[in-house]
């Protein structure tokens, strides 16, 4: 029995299987799997590798997996996954095999909903950020026809997340497409001519000026992921020593340790009371695994700083209407990142049963 009217949905990763283009550019088999396997710890008390527990280092080519994510999913409280969904335009696809059998196998009997990751692709992760692995581009309408015709039997499928009876389409880099008008209005026309009440568009913003924008721009919602603003604005002198750094000594000298606790308790605002705003549950991170010291860390994260930060967002949204009452889990299972849910030796399904606590009036596992 639900807790409270709040709608979880949590961003879903689908690189961990195989394909030709990881292949050619990280060597044979590399998955997000081989980074999470290769991680080291930085300092004293870094929680790193990260090994996962219940189920292991899976192939999300199994069925038997992704059905059971969903049913931890289901247990905690959480409503849906949103598939990262990669589309680099001139039909071009990415990653696109899990959510294909999800689509067409009917199984995990599970809601969801696509989040475009519209950012091109560098060798970032591996210290090479000039290195284009695989460019994002924007056709034009042509395109976008093509690309809203790719996700049609998706929007029409029963499990698909649904806003006012409209499919919730999230952007991950609403202001990086030019003319945005053309995409939103060609996409709500094709929604029409299909028979959809609309399309649900949801865009992340980094900052409340972003948001503005986003809002400005025609879509629905805007999702507040605020970690880099809140870096920038309250760590100012630590921000800018990080960007040195990485220009010039490739993160030898970098401060990349920030509390958890101390940005959770700034993670959500007044604006996310107001009905076109959804905010984050951020479950930890650290990008390490990807980037070295590059990355970003974040310590004191624990199933009780998550709790305090949960309870937090959940009391600042209590008096939303149901339907319009999301929160993005950022996320399932971005291992590599130090963002996820899954069980790992650690914590084993201490984080789930966290998010469980809150969401449902059910007893923890």
């Amino acid at each position: 029995m639900r807790k409270n009217d709040v709608r979880v949905i949590a961003f879903y990763l689908p690189q961990f299987h195989p394909i030709p283009e990881n292949d050619a550019w990280w060597g044979k088999g590399f998955t997000e799997w081989t980074n999470v396997r290769n991680a080291r710890p930085l300092f004293r008390g870094h929680y790193q590798p990260r090994v996962p527990a219940d189920l292991g280092y899976y192939d999300l080519r199994i069925p038997h997996v992704r059905e059971t994510q969903a049913e931890m999913a289901r247990e905690a409280g959480i409503e849906g996954f949103c598939y990262w969904h990669y589309w680099f335009g001139n039909g071009k696809q990415l990653l696109q095999r899990p959510f294909n059998e999800v689509l067409r196998g009917g199984k995990p009997d599970f809601p969801f909903c696509l989040g475009w990751a519209n950012e091109t692709w560098s060798g970032i992760w591996h210290g090479q950020p000039g290195r284009v692995l695989m460019a994002q581009t924007y056709p034009g309408v042509g395109d976008y026809t093509k690309h809203f015709y790719a996700n049609l039997d998706a929007f029409l499928d029963e499990r698909y997340i649904r806003i006012d009876d409209q499919p919730l389409f999230y952007v991950y880099r609403p202001l990086h497409i030019p003319e945005p008008d053309m995409f939103l209005d060609c996409w709500r026309e094709l929604a029409a001519k299909n028979g959809l009440a609309g399309i649900h568009f949801v865009g992340a913003s980094y900052d409340a000026k972003q948001a503005r924008k986003v809002i400005a721009l025609g879509y629905d919602a805007v999702h507040t992921h605020w970690q880099k603003s809140i870096m920038l604005h309250d760590h100012p002198l630590q921000y800018a020593w990080n960007k040195l750094s990485e220009l010039v000594w490739n993160g030898k000298f970098k401060l990349a340790v920030w509390d958890y606790k101390d940005f959770a308790a700034k993670f959500s605002g007044k604006l996310d009371s107001q009905p076109n705003y959804y905010p984050t549950l951020l479950s930890g991170w650290d990008n390490s695994p990807r980037s070295g010291r590059r990355g970003q860390i974040f310590v004191n994260y624990s199933p009780e700083t998550f709790d305090d930060h949960v309870r937090s967002v959940l009391k600042r949204i209590e008096k939303k209407d149901p339907e319009t009452n999301i929160v993005f889990l950022k996320s399932w299972n971005e291992w590599a990142e130090g963002n996820y849910v899954e069980p790992d030796v650690k914590y084993g399904w201490d984080f789930l049963n966290v998010l469980k606590k809150n969401l449902l009036a059910d007893k923890i596992r």
